[in-house]
């Protein structure tokens, strides 16, 4: 049997990684008869040609009818169906200095972390809104936010939410299996950009500098068992169609190995934060984003799209109705702050403050019905190494 290259092995070969100008020139020259193409053969089917037809500038007229196709597709795979979730902050503490963060180690704003009594205070509050799905957040603070937190924390949690994902600093293949035994179900990990230069002049110092280490992160969380697997960049850092590319081809990696899991497609766009940078020279517009959107559900039928609050009303509740089958709303992205803490600070500044229930009209409104549970633990058997069985 064939053994399956590593993810840095097939961007590397595919210059996904570093040294990208002939995919810009590869974009650049793509025509319109080529997207017509594209659009007219059946839609969900992956291959780097087609995303990097569907990403181009040449497929910017044609929009409209992606976003028709895209609507087709995601309604017969989903449904009209939205999920909704929450997140949990529980350290702002950060050992990394990434340039874009609010919680740079080097910025002077107020630190929080919460005991467990502390984070099930604010869990409560989002449980009491409606939440069954529960993401937990933490900066890189590896001497607080422990594997045994984690653990003991998920074990509280259970009795409130039928499903937790966390989204922290990368872990051992070990360290996953023991979080997925103690409940945790999911994991969203970004790799930021795959451009190994970019990244480092972004990720000045820390262990988040190690590029390749978070590289593999997905590979460990998969072979773990966990069912769901997150996937982003940050929008703004580098070009984004050549995100889009790199994001895609780990994407299709992850899913010839490990093909029981469910890969979510993310979009964070960079937010203003305390102390930092405010201007990106790639920074990504809504007609871009909403290109971004279209092209990879017009490659990856069974993909969920993931908007958070970072985004305005208005661009959400646009895409509701067109490609996004996951949604955040109430989020506040400082430790504490769903119960009392107002003054620890955030990661990002929220976009969009409607409270839970003023997003979940807008979806009904919208044609589709609020999904606040995720799955249930009892509907599947997960054993460690990806190998589910689906009932």
């Amino acid at each position: 049997m064939k053994t399956e290259p590593a993810i840095a092995s097939i961007l590397a070969e595919k210059h996904l990684d570093r040294d990208r100008a002939r995919w810009l020139e590869a974009i650049e020259n793509v025509t319109p008869a080529q997207v017509e193409r594209i659009l007219a053969q059946p839609p969900g089917r992956y291959s780097l040609q087609r995303l990097l037809t569907l990403v181009s500038p040449a497929a910017r007229p044609y929009l409209e009818l992606m976003a028709q196709q895209a609507r087709r597709l995601t309604i017969q795979r989903f449904g009209r169906t939205i999920q909704l979730y929450a997140p949990l902050y529980v350290s702002n503490v950060c050992v990394n200095s990434c340039r874009y963060c609010g919680y740079n180690r080097k910025t002077n704003v107020k630190r929080t972390r919460l005991t467990i009594e502390q984070a099930m205070t604010d869990a409560k509050v989002i449980a009491a809104e409606g939440f069954r799905h529960l993401l937990l957040v933490s900066g890189e603070d590896r001497s607080w936010v422990t594997v045994d937190y984690l653990a003991d924390l998920a074990g509280r949690l259970r009795e409130m939410f039928s499903s937790l994902s966390i989204e922290i600093y990368p872990l051992g293949r070990e360290e996953y299996t023991s979080l997925f035994a103690a409940g945790i179900d999911g994991v969203a990990l970004y790799q930021e950009t795959y451009d190994r230069d970019i990244y480092a002049d972004y990720h000045i110092a820390g262990p988040k500098r190690n590029y390749d280490y978070r590289l593999d992160a997905p590979d460990r969380f998969a072979a773990a068992g966990m069912r769901q697997l997150g996937l982003g960049v940050l929008l703004g850092l580098a070009d984004w169609r050549i995100e889009t590319l790199a994001m895609a081809e780990h994407a299709a990696y992850l899913m010839r190995r490990y093909w029981k899991s469910r890969i979510d497609f993310s979009f964070p766009r960079i937010r203003p934060a305390a102390n930092v940078m405010h201007q990106w020279p790639h920074a990504v517009s809504d007609e871009e984003l909403v290109q971004m959107m279209l092209a990879l559900r017009l490659c990856f039928a069974d993909t969920g799209i993931v908007l958070s609050t970072r985004e305005a009303p208005e661009f959400r509740d646009r895409m509701i109705n067109i490609c996004i089958t996951r949604i955040s709303a109430g989020s506040r992205t400082n430790p504490g702050g769903y119960a009392s803490e107002k003054e620890a600070a955030e990661q990002f500044v929220v976009a969009d403050d409607r409270s839970p229930a003023q997003v979940a009209a807008v979806i009904e409104q919208s044609g589709h019905e609020p999904v606040w549970k995720d799955w249930d633990a009892g509907f599947m058997e997960c054993p460690a190494g990806g190998q589910k069985e689906d009932r």
